[in-house]
């Protein structure tokens, strides 16, 4: 487990969101409590975060920003691909490190063991200490109330943020629209 971070994504019918709480910790300290570590990708149309150290997130978002550029922009063949690279090389390999990408019509989580998991619902997806938090939260949101897509993430987040001691309730949204 991750501790240190919450991200959250949520693919909804005509926009897909992501959002990330800004608390860094070192051991019991929290060294920041206004960190990004959510970003877009491909000129805006993927959206990805980041939960693990943050020197590797930004070496991991250069290298899947390559592979999209290859593709295209093509997602899941990216993610396909990033996912053999990352599993590939023996200093990345070691991290204790997820990634959530999203777009409009997909959303993955990937590791470093070369997991490529596609959420069974299709939409919701979250990572991090506060993960499972923030998870819950977006489907109980999701299924009884008529929220936006960037409210419901971001009340999500906060809710997750009252309950993890790893999380703040300083978020950040990334939206992609139609």
């Amino acid at each position: 487990m991750f501790e240190a971070t919450t991200i959250l994504a949520y693919k909804g019918e005509k926009e897909a969101v992501i959002g990330g709480d800004g608390q860094v910790t070192f051991g019991n300290s929290v060294l920041k409590g206004n960190a990004t570590k959510i970003r877009t990708l491909y000129n805006g149309k993927i959206l990805a975060g980041f939960a693990g150290s943050t020197a590797d997130a930004f070496n991991l978002f250069d290298m899947f920003e390559e592979h999209l550029q290859t593709t295209k922009g093509d997602l899941l063949k990216a993610v396909i691909a990033f996912s053999k690279a990352w599993r590939k090389d023996k200093v990345l390999r070691r991290l204790e490190a997820m990634m959530i990408v999203l777009n409009k019509e997909h959303i993955f989580i990937l590791s470093g063991n070369g997991d490529v998991v596609e959420p069974e619902d299709g939409k919701i997806a979250s990572i991090g200490s506060g993960g499972n938090f923030a998870i819950s939260a977006a489907r109980a949101l999701d299924k009884h109330a008529s929220l936006p897509a960037q409210d419901l993430v971001k009340e999500s987040l906060m809710i997750a943020g009252e309950l993890c001691i790893y999380t703040n309730q300083n978020i950040k949204i990334l939206t992609i629209e139609e």
